[in-house]
């Protein structure tokens, strides 16, 4: 009787045994090859993601978005989404990645994965033209800061300049519409954002980037990646970050950047 148990056990372990070698074949075979991938993009944030006159997305990420995917083989669909709710949408599975200037900071790297840097900008504030200010926390003191909340720029304003007004607003267009009715003083943004969303337009006229280049990276990281669920760093990141070196090696980046900016902006390795 003894033995007839212990052949029971025996048969029983062999068999659990075979169950869970099948399930790890199944999970390994069903892991996301990344034939199909979800792109969360801003489009309010030109020159690299805006929405065009036709009401498509348009810009540099939403360029090279694509020429990413089109190097991965892998078939994309842009999703639209405001920026301070691109990281939740990316928690909650509803997009796979996000394009859209997120920068790579210690912070952010608590929360998600990062592929390789892609493309680096400083950032600037913006202000009247011939405004003088003393950028310390004491000369700012009282002055209205516009910045688009969950940024590096808020990131960075909160830590500076604590003695300011800080406006948070959902996106940079909003903010520079307030600047332009005087609203705020100033707002602090990626260079090229400035100079293309703001000051090379009509209503940017009489206003200029002021203060010094702002580019610790403390608050603004080592460039900025494509983002993605820790859980897929090791094969949605990687598949990513053959795509961004194969382009940079090719010259594709810059070619594709050259249409948007007059200088490099090639990530610093």
């Amino acid at each position: 009787m003894q033995e007839g148990r212990r052949h029971l056990i025996a048969v029983g372990l062999l068999g659990l045994l075979g169950l869970l070698g099948l399930f790890a074949v199944t999970a390994h075979a069903q892991a996301p090859e990344w034939k199909k991938i979800r792109i969360g993009v801003e489009g309010a944030y030109p020159p690299f993601s805006e929405i065009g006159p036709d009401g498509k997305l348009k810009g540099f990420e939403i360029e090279l978005a694509q020429a990413y995917c089109a190097q991965m083989k892998a078939e994309c669909t842009l999703v639209q989404q405001d920026f301070d709710g691109l990281i939740p949408a990316l928690q909650t599975r509803k997009i796979d990645a996000i394009i859209a200037s997120v920068s790579i900071t210690e912070a952010r790297k608590k929360v998600v994965a990062f592929s390789r840097p892609y493309y680096a900008t400083p950032a600037r504030m913006v202000a009247k033209e011939g405004a003088k200010f003393d950028f310390t926390a004491a000369g700012l003191k009282g002055k209205k800061i516009g910045v688009q909340r969950a940024t590096i720029f808020e990131a960075c304003v909160n830590g500076e300049f604590k003695q300011s007004e800080i406006v948070r607003y959902a996106t940079q267009d909003q903010i520079f519409l307030d600047l332009k009715a005087g609203r705020i003083d100033m707002t602090m943004a990626d260079s090229p954002a400035i100079d293309q969303g703001f000051l090379s337009k009509p209503e940017g006229k009489g206003y200029a980037m002021v203060g010094p280049v702002f580019d610790d990276p403390k608050y603004f990281g080592t460039g900025t990646g494509v983002a993605m669920r820790k859980a897929d760093e090791k094969t949605l990141a990687a598949k990513f970050n053959a795509a961004i070196e194969a382009l940079q090696a090719d010259g594709t980046f810059k070619k594709m950047a050259a249409k948007y900016f007059p200088y490099d902006i090639s990530p610093k390795h």
